[in-house]
């Protein structure tokens, strides 16, 4: 073969394209992972959210008070509660950092 370095080269490039194509829309993530808990519209008014009692993303307020920092640590490492006990799964072993840092601009909309 006289271009190994090139074949080699052509297939990163391939595995790393089919990488970045697998990452999902936000608003399918959103559904997949989140709606259960805070709604398909961000107020939080499901029998999960309301048992949690997550915040209302419509609130002018609550969005003022989050930090997307903040988003980014919840959704990447969880969310738990002043005992101690998980309030929100971890999703750094299920979605990527742009996945989770996607969920920032998605979850800012949701302000009225």
């Amino acid at each position: 073969m006289k271009h190994p370095i090139a074949l080699i080269l052509s297939s990163l490039a391939f595995v790393a394209g089919a990488a970045v194509s697998a990452a999902a829309p936000v608003a399918e993530n959103w559904e997949n992972h989140c709606a259960k808990c805070h709604g398909a519209d961000g107020k939080g008014q499901t029998k999960a959210g309301k048992k949690l009692q997550v915040k209302d993303y419509t609130d002018a307020k609550v969005q003022a008070e989050m930090k997307d920092a903040d988003i980014i640590k919840f959704t990447t490492d969880g969310a738990f509660d002043k005992a101690g006990k998980e309030k929100m799964k971890a999703y750094k072993d299920e979605l990527s950092a742009d996945e989770i840092k996607a969920f920032v601009a998605y979850i800012r909309k949701f302000k009225a």
